[in-house]
């Protein structure tokens, strides 16, 4: 059945298409399988909460008539300012508005949140931007730059909210600096969700074609409940497709946890127990709570364009098994820097287990990709990265950069192959596990042999993570990363970003900071040969004391047919390298919204032959004893380039099948 929407219709019908209902919501109430929501153009101030779940054969589908015609916000437009000060307006708002949730008192809060500081839920948008918290009327009114923003010009725009308790009403100034209230658009974020079942297995919805802007969402930590602009809320099979989706306080997307009764910001709440522990539970927990391959996961989101969101783009934590993550344009995520934590990125998913993150354009985010946590099965493929990093991360000497890929806590296997990895750092891997084949990498790897364990009063406390039956979320085992078992075969690398003058003597130069690319970091990790040797394979009654150093020592790396430019370092035992001496250069350029590469590296590289990769080449990963290969257990062949090129006998590093290709259209917005 067809049900129809139309907020300018005269009034509220039944949901024919003569008689449409006004409200999104509405429809959403009576929708069962099979049913097609078809809503017309206009802006839907309104939280919509899918009550029925759709079938694998018969999905319920949401689909706005003109594509980005129809607008889900969680704002309201405020209309009511008052002058109060130079260039700072005040207006006041019942709370009877905000019903039991109240984005106006309820603070931005909870586990592994790190900022210092009091940032509401709510906020002020003009023309469709975020303002700047003020944490006093006085900084409010000064409008003075924030230093810590990466658009630094734009956070002179503040706004400040406090309670007046005898009125019971939320008092909110805003600094509008040049422009004037009462002709631009200027809205408050109201209603905590757009679009988000509050009860779970709500599964097959279909989300097309939306506008979805603007709500008060809240911190989405790992074991708590994760909440965002849209949410599948523990389910399966959603897809979230052709959507403009904008302005989340935190996220735009959750994939995420639901609430786990005793265990919901527990270190947040209690104290007595650290988050790390907690993070255990929740996924023990789930397993007797049903987290099942059949029962939650296996998402899509497609051809989405995600941007300015101040937490994530997309969240997801254990909810977020067997998605597909794909042509998706993500980007300025956090580059507010008024929210700061653990859990920040364009994408961050805990359990990435048989993910896939696939042709996405990814920049100007505070982190590209973050898989933290089980990224098992995981691969990243055909993704292009760019500026995530703040603009001024090289001078500023900080204790760690920002990145385009960070895969944390892990056992793999996750496969990175045929990306273009363009920011000043490119992976950040505080992991084991991870093969990476066939990309371009213009910046350094950091966090090597470091970022897992915690030293507490002197004493090693090590982080035991999960690791799962392979293709399925039942927790095989735990262990500590011992970190190795790492493959890096036919990539191009290349010093692009200029190392200060002073890196060498003045900084403090650790694995965090490091900015020196390429695979020399792993100079301390032995090959597969010097590391088997260790174990007595010979002996029929191995000494259990005598191998136990073997046991917690790091596993081997496998590194071949890399190319290494403009001084990028290679591992001291690869020995079917290429070193190339010439000058080498990747400048990205746009232009009308197409992004191509000014380069000469693959001019540089491509009489150097490699060998084809493949599932057989990449072996099984330590700890799960899982090949690299696709999430339904078939081998994967590295035979396709960034554009789906083939690669033919004649085989080249990097993510260009051949020379020809590299002047065209990486990406088109």
């Amino acid at each position: 059945m067809k049900i129809y929407v139309n907020v300018n219709a005269t009034r509220g019908g039944n949901g024919s298409k003569e008689s449409p209902f006004k409200a999104i919501n509405d429809a959403a109430k009576i929708a069962v399988a099979g049913d097609e929501i078809i809503v017309a153009p206009g802006v839907y101030r309104e939280y919509v909460n899918p009550v029925n779940s759709g079938l694998e054969d018969a999905r319920i589908t949401y689909r706005s008539e003109v594509p980005l015609g129809a607008v889900i916000t969680g704002a309201e437009e405020v209309k009511d300012w008052k002058l109060v000060e130079g260039t700072t307006y005040v207006t006041r708002i019942d709370n009877s508005i905000f019903g039991s949730y109240n984005p106006y008192i309820q603070e931005v809060e909870g586990d592994w949140y790190f900022a210092d500081n009091h940032m509401h839920t709510g906020s002020v948008y003009v023309n469709d931007r975020m303002f700047y918290e003020a944490e006093s009327l006085e900084e409010c009114i000064k409008g003075e730059v924030f230093e810590g923003s990466w658009e630094p010009e734009y956070s002179i725009y503040k706004w400040y909210t406090t309670q007046d308790k005898d009125t019971n009403e939320t008092v909110i100034y805003a600094n509008f600096q040049d422009l004037d209230p009462l002709k631009e658009k200027v809205e408050i974020a109201v209603r905590r969700n757009c679009f988000m079942p509050t009860k779970k297995y709500v599964g097959y919805i279909t989300l097309s074609g939306f506008n979805v802007n603007k709500a008060a969402t809240t911190w989405a930590p790992p074991a708590a409940y994760q909440d965002g602009m849209i949410g599948a809320h523990w389910s399966k099979g959603w897809i979230i497709e052709d959507c403009d989706i904008s302005g989340s306080k935190c996220s735009g997307i959750s994939f995420g946890n639901y609430s786990q009764e005793n265990n919901d910001n527990y270190f947040f709440t209690k104290h007595v127990k650290s988050p790390t522990q907690m993070e255990r539970d929740a996924v023990c927990r789930a397993q007797y709570d049903g987290w099942t391959k059949e029962t939650v996961g296996s998402h899509i989101v497609r051809r989405c364009h995600i941007h300015h969101c101040e937490q994530t783009g997309i969240a997801g934590r254990m909810g977020c098994v067997f998605s597909i993550i794909e042509d998706n344009h993500i980007h300025h995520i956090n580059n507010m820097q008024q929210l700061g934590g653990a859990e920040i990125a364009g994408i961050k998913f805990h359990a990435a287990i048989d993910v896939i993150f696939r042709r996405n354009h990814i920049h100007h985010c505070h982190m590209g990709i973050w898989t933290d946590w089980e990224a098992q099965g995981t691969r990243i493929t055909g993704n292009f990265l760019h500026d995530n990093n703040p603009p001024a991360c090289i001078k500023a000497k900080p204790d760690r950069f920002d990145q385009d890929i960070f895969v944390e806590v892990g056992h793999g296997p996750i496969l990175i192959d045929n990306n273009i990895l363009l920011s000043a750092c490119s992976l950040r891997v505080a992991t084991e596990g991870v093969a990476m084949v066939h990309n371009l990498i213009c910046g350094s790897f950091s966090a090597v042999n470091a970022g897992v364990d915690s030293t507490i009063d002197g004493k090693n406390q090590p982080r035991y993570t999960p690791y799962h039956i392979p293709h399925r979320t039942e927790v095989l085992g735990f262990m500590t990363i011992l970190h190795g078992d790492d493959r890096f075969y036919n990539n191009i690398f290349i010093q692009n970003t200029p190392i200060p003058s002073d890196y060498l003597e003045g900084w403090e130069k650790d694995e965090f900071t490091n900015l020196e690319v390429g695979t020399h970091v792993w100079d301390e990790f032995p090959v597969y040969e010097d590391w088997i040797e260790q174990f007595d394979l010979d002996k029929k009654r191995p000494d259990m004391g005598k191998l136990a150093s073997a046991h917690f020592g790091h596993l081997p790396v496998w590194i071949h047919g890399n190319a290494y430019l403009n001084g990028a370092k290679a591992f001291k035992k690869e020995d079917d390298k290429l070193v190339v001496d010439k000058d080498a250069y990747v400048k990205l350029i746009c232009e009308d919204g197409k992004y191509t590469l000014d380069t000469n590296v693959v001019e540089l590289v491509k009489d150097f032959k490699v060998h084809m990769i493949d599932t057989a080449t990449l072996g099984k990963a330590f700890e799960p004893e899982e090949c690299y290969e696709n999430p339904d257990g078939t081998p994967i062949t590295l035979d396709e380039d960034y554009f789906k090129n083939k690669r033919g006998l004649n085989i080249i590093p990097g993510p260009f099948a051949n020379a020809s290709v590299v002047s065209d259209v990486i990406w088109e917005d």
